[in-house]
């Protein structure tokens, strides 16, 4: 067998190693002795095998973004940049900052999973946007050692430490306090720090990587017409941008594809665009990415992703990848339907806009035909006023939707003007709950009409009983979801009503 080596920037040391074209970067890592990042779960949820990934972040400089590592194919990250937990310490100076309040503060006992916390922590070190809020923020020091560890607020420490940073990681025998108590010590990254010095300067390029192997191949083509040509050649390929659905179908169901696709990194496929009537994301940006330029402008998105995976996810995650896979319990669908998306096709024959409410066809079907890729998803201008996104789950994060239910509402004189109503996990299919939606067009906002209609949206879809619910529950909580969002309206309306901001392009 043959394969085509790859070079990784680690730790400051570039590496030219093979790897098979479905080898894992954390198998890969693992075999240059990095024995650091650990595999727990083989599918993102334990967070044990996090590295961080410099990222572009604008111009010429980088974000630090903590990624699991089990997940995609070494060759994905071909001429990038990764740190894993061994490469955080300067060697002259000792332990990094994150890493001492780690161990000062007690927050490791098995160490199994200390290697993953401390990557996504790092992370959250030099998040530019980090700001203390507290009144501890003139005694901190610059090297880390501020010895704050009381909570202030919600998720954040006074020293503006996100607590949401360190979703994904789970730790069996430490407890989450000293672990919070060691994030909410830090301070500020030293000026002369090399991970902070190194954001000042522009993430490496995407490289143009071809790994071949008798048992498949993996391409990273340099332009979009490349990859359009391969999938029409070979439409059994497997796209991937994040790969975040590729590790777990590895895990779980063992699928082994013989060739692959990356797409993540193409232009047409990464920019969000705002104009007078859309708002258009690529299906190849991140979900962290959407958040931090999408979120503040669409209310409806600002509530979606918080409660969509983890941190560690939404870091690789795309809304292509998790349209495109079909899934009714996909929580991306329900709210993108209540917006009344779009979704622009493309292929080597051309290109085509379908409403996100006729994509899909069937238990993972899609009018998606052999050769095509999501391009982008479009979200039209101006926004419905009165929005909502409810997630039922067994956890309030990192879990798989029972039920999803999304909202999108313009009020008039007291009437229902229009609405739109996105349902995942009761049916085959995400789908529009139509009925409900007639329940309460041009009806009186009242809990009277509100009543009626979620007698209606009950009844809305084909729910089943498996392991998360059962249909009666799935049922009844359609029905209680409708209640809960005319009670969230009256909760907000006995509050001064936030002014919605003006969708201008960046």
């Amino acid at each position: 067998m043959t394969t085509n080596p790859i070079r990784i920037t680690v730790n400051a040391r570039e590496r030219v190693q093979a790897a098979p074209p479905r080898m894992s970067l954390l198998d890969w890592l693992r075999g240059l002795g990095l024995t650091g990042a650990k595999e727990g779960c083989a599918e993102g949820e334990c967070g044990a095998c996090a590295v961080l990934v410099a990222r572009p972040d604008g111009g010429a400089s980088v974000r630090w973004t903590a990624v699991n590592s089990c997940l995609p194919p070494a060759a994905a990250l071909d001429g990038q940049e990764i740190v894993t937990a061994e490469g955080l310490a300067d060697g002259a100076d000792g332990l990094h900052p994150v890493q001492q309040e780690m161990a000062q503060r007690g927050g490791s006992q098995c160490g199994y999973c200390t290697p993953g916390f401390i990557c996504s922590m790092a992370a959250e070190f030099y998040r530019p946007e980090r700001r203390a809020t507290g009144d501890d923020d003139a005694d901190e020091g610059v090297d880390g050692s501020s010895g704050v560890s009381a909570p202030c607020g919600d998720s954040h420490g006074p020293n503006g430490f996100d607590l949401h940073a360190l979703s994904g990681n789970l730790c069996r025998c430490t407890g989450y306090r000293p672990i919070r108590d060691a994030a909410y010590a830090l301070g500020r990254p030293h000026p002369e720090d090399p991970l902070a010095r190194r954001c000042a300067s522009a993430a490496p390029a995407a490289a143009t990587t071809s790994v071949a192997a008798e048992d498949g191949w993996f391409l990273r083509p340099a332009t979009l017409a490349e990859a359009l040509d391969r999938l029409a050649q070979d439409p059994e390929t497997v796209v991937i941008a994040g790969a975040t659905d590729l590790g777990v179908e590895r895990n779980i169901r063992h699928a082994r594809p013989r060739s692959l696709l990356a797409i993540d990194h193409l232009p047409e496929l990464q920019a969000i665009t705002w104009a007078d009537d859309a708002v258009e994301i690529g299906a190849a940006a991140t979900l962290s990415e959407i958040e931090r330029t999408v979120s503040g402008r669409v209310p409806l998105v600002a509530q979606l992703l918080p409660q969509f995976a983890s941190r560690l996810i939404r870091n690789s995650a795309t809304l292509g990848g998790n349209l495109g896979t079909a899934s009714p319990i996909g929580d991306a669908a329900p709210a993108l339907l209540a917006l009344d998306a779009e979704l622009d096709l493309v292929s080597a024959d051309g290109r085509r806009t379908v409403p996100l409410k006729d994509f899909f066809t069937g238990y993972r079907q899609t009018v998606r035909t052999a050769g095509e890729l999501i391009r982008a998803v479009r979200i039209p201008l101006p926004l419905q006023p009165h929005t909502a996104f409810h997630k039922i789950a067994k956890r309030r994060f990192d879990d798989i939707s029972s039920v999803a239910v999304a909202y999108a509402v313009t009020l008039r004189d007291g009437h229902v003007d229009d609405v739109r109503i996105g349902l995942g996990g009761v049916a085959a299919t995400p789908l529009r709950a139509l009925a409900a939606e007639d329940a309460l067009r041009g009806r009186e906002w009242t809990p009277a009409t509100v009543d009626e209609a979620a007698s209606v949206l009950r009844a809305e879809g084909t729910p089943m009983d498996d392991l998360r619910a059962s249909a009666d529950y799935r049922a009844e909580m359609l029905a209680q979801s409708l209640h809960r969002f005319l009670a969230e309206r009256e909760d907000r309306e006995d509050r001064p009503e936030e002014p919605v901001k003006e969708e201008t392009r960046p």
